[in-house]
């Protein structure tokens, strides 16, 4: 009986649907939530003891008030202003002058102790007031009962067109100023929105007041999982990748489902789409792509933020870049034609009407584009090229780019020899490598046996053979591309660089062709030896750069991410402190993916048309989560113990021995890693003092449950996922997490224009086969004659070459709003002092990291980071400038 009572007194002190005001042309009435039902108004106002005021439409004066002893309060909501400079039309102004903007719910944070149920809230609207530094506020005044208590949280409704609400502050309680960090799309009045306090509470410990509110809210979160998603909707669901492929739209379009049995792969954002008519399997394309709205960019970070730069690249600038050439197969007639396609000093703004659009948006990406379109593109030069011209060419800079360059993730120490494919003999021909004992010993230059090498950790590997062998035949039946799987062994030196030793090509057999594979050396004295060489390096580099950029870049860091985000905003409260931890790396990741799925990774877009794997790129994605992708590696020490490239030592920093001491990547990346574990040691640790805490956390436990069984449901199963039930166990998750999204990210996304950008250097396709592979004399001679042109041939053409270079210049590109890790406190940080503490020691050792990073860097023992040309290691130094600057760790993967 109690039970039934308290839940319909409590449904009536917060009302979700009734409208909470009488208004009329003259008199606004505002009363006491809980007496709307009661048909003697009059007589409830004495038992509650609240006098109801008669005002004036046009008053902001107090709207709520006691008989009991009272005080004056100021409340102000801050709202972002509208690129147009404005969130109003006609209505809304003529509601502002009436006091009919916002309307809030000011919620105790502790039930009633006398009846134990929740205290009526202070309904009050706030009125427009003035526009400071790009905001409107919202302001009203009202006063606040003794006995109200702590202020738990406010509810907002938004009378017309959706805002960004950035933050609430209520100046003048008696427990001091109170501010609630929203930075949230309200809208219209479709729902009441709940924002709570700064003040986090993990469940156990949450106000008896506002516990209703918090569980009600990851309800409307977590939505019902039907219909499709509309626009102002707050909705986290999960579904496979259906949506990459355009059946309808394209003979060529239909792709696989992603995610499932077959192909394996982690879940999106549902948007509850049509299905396509072709493939009942796929979504629908359409010019909306459905992403929670507090995942959007708002409207004035919208010209500057990253994502729209993205956006206006592949929508506008590459479709336009089709334009300048003719043919989408010509190849480059010369090196000095890729040369010109990089100058500096033309300005944009002189262009003719090109003013408003693309160019503004990335300035410094295409210099110019003449308006009759019959000029080449110009584009920044590149760091690599300004330091040294012909650096690419050789062979120190190849392999030292595998320990300082923008693909770290790949390099492995050799652990066996000989190197034998695991894949069927049957079907993919005799595993044993072309690599023999005796042609690895000669290049090592009989200084020991290859037996000794492996044991003394000297060889390394780039090993992209049984991952691609697969795809081998396949892809080589698409237009201009050609793809084998490959082996490429280096050998460490007695300096501390890498000296590549062996490079191996294999295809398949097919079509009554048996298997063909072919080991290449580097030939100083041998022109035919060298330049097959330089070819096998143009074959291999282009694996990297599909590796690199659809697994070490989009699956580990974009599409891995996903289901963090949409777990947590489904199972952690707002207040929660894990939530509010992981809230800054976690923002606008989602909203980029969609972009990502619409026209970089999708059917026909730039990985696709440009990258050597082509149509089967994604489906190349899910064999590698199948095969390589576990959560625990994704940390960086557990990363590089796996690849052979550390072990662990108590006596050394960090408790890591690296295999190759000058490793950029790793001695840059322990350091940091080693911060935000700190950082997040020291945040967890005061959340959780005891153990039982996280085994009682009924939101905590939800999280980390749907992340391993829904969102990466297919592995579910796995035995390597870490349990958690202490504090270390949450520490070292959600460390991974953070790790992932900024340092891992930072690393493979930043340097891309830096290397990426003269594509010579990183080709991403190679169009033609390796001249040893079955020749005919006509083809054998021309290499002979013109083995440059082979060469230049075998390179992207210039659409792709165009493409790669615009889509990596943007990629590289930090706006003048970054966030980066450690600057600027999170405002909900900041209100603890225990933990506004432990962010001073973490920003405070990122700064000391940069100036380790700088040391390092001028150092010339370390040759994979110093040298004559050579580009300084600095993708982790935490901060940056505007612009491609090769340097900066933003919180979040924003681009």
């Amino acid at each position: 009986m109690l039970k039934s009572h308290l839940q319909q007194s409590t449904k009536s002190l917060i009302p979700w649907s009734t409208k909470p005001f009488i208004f009329s042309r003259e008199i606004l009435v505002f009363f006491p939530i809980n007496i709307l039902s009661n048909k003697n108004p009059r007589k409830n106002q004495k038992k509650n003891n609240f006098i109801v005021h008669y005002k004036a439409a046009n008053s902001t004066k107090a709207v709520l008030s006691s008989t009991k002893k009272s005080m004056g309060v100021k409340v102000v909501v801050k709202v972002q202003k509208s690129v147009g400079g404005t969130n109003f039309g006609l209505s809304r102004g003529l509601d502002d002058l009436l006091g009919k903007s916002l309307l809030l719910w000011i919620v105790a944070a502790e039930l009633d102790p006398k009846i134990g149920i929740e205290k009526p809230s202070i309904r009050i609207f706030a009125n427009r007031g003035r526009d400071v530094d790009g905001e409107t506020r919202y302001e009203a005044n009202f006063v606040f009962p003794e006995d109200f208590g702590d202020i738990g949280a406010i509810l907002v409704e938004n009378e017309h067109k959706e805002m960004y609400v950035k933050n609430i502050v209520i100046d003048g309680s008696p427990h001091g100023k109170i501010n609630i960090t929203c930075n949230s799309w309200v809208h219209t009045k479709f729902e009441k929105r709940i924002f709570f306090t700064n003040k986090s509470y993990i469940p156990s410990q949450t106000p008896s007041g506002v516990k209703r509110l918090r569980e009600r809210e990851l309800v409307t979160l977590r939505g019902d999982g039907f219909g499709e998603r509309k626009k102002y909707e707050r909705i986290y669901d999960y579904d496979v990748y259906n949506d990459i492929g355009d059946p309808d739209g394209n003979d060529n379009g239909k792709r696989p489902l992603l995610g499932g049995k077959q192909l394996p792969y982690p879940r999106r954002c549902r948007t509850g789409r049509s299905r396509s008519k072709k493939d009942p399997l796929s979504e629908l394309k359409s010019n909306f792509v459905y992403v929670p709205r507090d995942e959007e960019f708002s409207e004035v970070k919208s010209s500057t933020f990253s994502g729209y730069p993205f956006y206006s690249v592949l929508r506008a600038i590459v479709p336009a870049l089709e334009t300048v050439v003719s043919n989408s197969d010509l190849e480059f007639p010369q090196f000095l034609s890729i040369d010109s396609l990089f100058n500096v000093g033309i300005d944009v703004s002189r262009q003719g009407n090109k003013k408003n659009g693309m160019f503004d948006v990335v300035p410094r990406l295409i210099k110019a584009i003449s308006d009759t379109q019959k000029s080449v593109s110009l584009f920044e030069t590149p760091q690599l090229l300004q330091r040294d011209k012909f650096s690419w060419l050789g062979d120190v800079e190849f392999a030292r780019q595998t320990l300082s360059g923008f693909n770290p993730f790949s390099i492995r120490l050799v652990t066996e020899w000989p190197f034998k494919s695991k894949l069927s003999p049957e079907v993919y021909g005799h595993p044993e490598s072309a690599m023999t004992k005796e042609l690895i010993e000669l290049e090592i230059g009989g200084s020991m046996t290859v037996e000794e090498a492996v044991q003394q950790k000297k060889l390394f590997i780039l090993d992209y053979h049984d991952l691609l062998l697969p795809y081998v035949n396949k892809v080589n039946e698409l237009k201009r591309t050609v793809l084998y799987g490959s082996r490429t062994l280096f050998f460490l030196t007695h300096e501390g660089t890498l000296r590549p030793l062996a490079i191996e090509l294999t295809r398949p057999p097919i079509d009554n062709k048996p298997q063909w594979k072919q080991a290449y050396f580097p030939s100083t004295w041998n022109a035919t030896g060298a330049w097959l060489w330089k070819l096998a390096k143009a074959h291999v580099l282009a694996h990297d750069s599909g590796y690199h950029q659809l697994v070490s870049h989009w699956l580990r860091t974009h599409c891995a991410t996903e289901p963090y985000i949409i777990a947590t905003n489904r199972q952690l409260s707002a207040m929660h402190p894990i939530n509010r931890l992981l809230h800054p790396h976690l923002r606008h990741t989602m909203k980029i993916n969609s972009f990502a799925r619409e026209v970089l990774i999708n059917a026909n877009g730039i990985v696709e048309t440009s990258f050597s794997l082509g149509k089967y790129a994604m489906e190349f994605s899910s064999a590698a989560y199948d095969l390589e992708w576990r959560f625990d590696q994704e940390a960086l020490p557990q990363n590089l113990i796996s690849r052979g490239l550390a072990v662990e030592d108590p006596n050394e920093p960090y408790g890591l021995k690296l295999t190759i001491q000058d490793y950029p990547f790793a001695n840059d990346g322990l350091v940091l890693w080693d911060t935000l574990k700190q950082w997040v040691t020291n945040y967890v640790s005061h959340y959780y003092p005891q153990t039982i805490l996280i085994e009682s956390d009924k939101e905590i436990q939800a999280w980390w449950s749907e992340i391993k069984n829904v969102g990466h449901g297919d592995k579910k199963n796995e035995p390597w996922w870490p349990e958690l039930k202490t504090p270390n166990d949450l520490i070292g998750i959600i460390t991974t997490m953070i790790w992932v999204t900024s340092g891992h990210h930072a690393v493979v996304n930043f340097g891309q224009y830096i290397y990426a950008g003269y594509f010579p250097n990183r080709p991403t396709i190679v169009r033609t086969k390796m001249p040893t592979e079955d020749p005919t004399n006509e083809e054998w001679e021309s290499f002979l004659n013109k083995p440059e042109e082979a060469l230049l041939k075998c390179l992207p053409s210039q659409l792709q070459a165009r493409q790669i270079i615009a889509v990596t210049d943007v990629l590289s590109n930090h706006p003048p709003d970054e966030e980066y890790i450690g600057e600027i406190i999170e405002p909900c940080w900041a209100e603890d002092p225990v933990i506004n503490a432990a962010f001073e020691v973490f920003s405070g050792k990122l700064k000391e990291l940069e100036g380790i990073i700088d040391a390092r860097n001028v150092d010339s023992k370390l040759m994979n980071r110093n040298g004559a040309g050579v580009i300084p290691y600095e993708l982790l130094k935490p901060f940056s400038e505007p612009g491609v600057t090769g340097k900066g760790v933003p919180y979040s993967i924003s681009i």
